[in-house]
């Protein structure tokens, strides 16, 4: 029998610990290159009308499903919120999630550990977050657990109290799944659910447009609906939402469903 060649091996050894990881490897890269974020000094200020209904909805509301296309402001302003309600005492949490599909992808495709994995889907929220906060303050929440991303299946068996939760892409999730977590909403927590109907990536019914479509009419529940009217990224990024959008995309049509008393209510106060 011949013996094993102990040289070969240890150069497989080599090679293997050599090898490129690629992805992961360019997020460390990235994320070392990043330079700090200086806190914002000017006000919150609504860019669209959409934006402000959304905002007053957040404000009165426990329930808010935010819908509609990419570059609308969605995230952005609902995490600006979410930052400015934490600096000044109101809230004592964030936490933020979303379902782990992307594109037909799910965590496991992804190099790292859970963390690492969850990181590229955290990563618009967090720079939202330090756009009002500053990164240091960012960073030093994270560890402290004041902010925290979970994907959304860790939510199972959870209530999340005295918090605001930020749920992005959710036109990503079954109605089952949507059920789940709407069902986690504890005393003094606010659910704000965001999505785009036009660009989910699974099959069957989104569980965002059922939600919809059940919870319109509870108290406390407010669904905000966003057109390519709204998109505030880049003239660019509005016109190819235009393009793409059809007469049975629910985004062709610009309304706004709300809680119209509770909202009056809240102005009046």
């Amino acid at each position: 029998m011949p013996r094993p060649d102990r040289s070969k091996a240890r150069q497989d050894r080599k090679s293997v610990r050599g090898k490129d990881h690629g992805s992961l490897l360019a997020l460390v890269r990235d994320e070392v290159r990043r330079k700090p974020v200086r806190a914002a000094r000017a006000p919150l200020v609504a860019l669209t009308d959409t934006q402000r209904h959304y905002g007053a909805a957040i404000r009165a509301s426990r329930v808010i499903l935010g819908i509609g296309p990419a570059g609308t402001g969605k995230t952005w302003y609902a995490a600006a919120l979410a930052a400015e309600a934490l600096a000044a005492g109101e809230i004592e949490k964030i936490i933020v999630t979303r379902p782990a599909i992307e594109a037909g992808e799910s965590l496991g495709f992804l190099p790292g550990d859970v963390e690492e994995k969850y990181a590229p889907y955290f990563r618009p929220v967090r720079e939202a977050l330090e756009e009002r906060l500053g990164s240091g303050q960012v960073e030093y929440m994270i560890k402290a657990g004041v902010i925290e991303a979970r994907p959304l299946a860790y939510l199972r068996g959870s209530t999340l109290k005295d918090c605001w939760v930020l749920a992005d892409e959710m036109q990503n999730t079954t109605p089952a799944q949507m059920k789940m977590f709407l069902t986690r909403i504890g005393e003094r927590s606010t659910f704000i659910i965001n999505g785009d109907i036009g660009q989910k990536d699974i099959g069957g019914k989104s569980g965002l447009e059922d939600a919809a479509n059940r919870l319109a009419n509870l108290r406390m529940v407010s669904v905000i609906r966003f057109t390519a009217a709204d998109i505030v990224r880049d003239p660019m990024c509005q016109a190819i939402a235009e393009a793409y959008e059809t007469e049975s995309n629910p985004t062709s049509e610009r309304y706004i469903e709300s809680n119209v008393m509770l909202l009056s209510a809240s102005k009046q106060s």
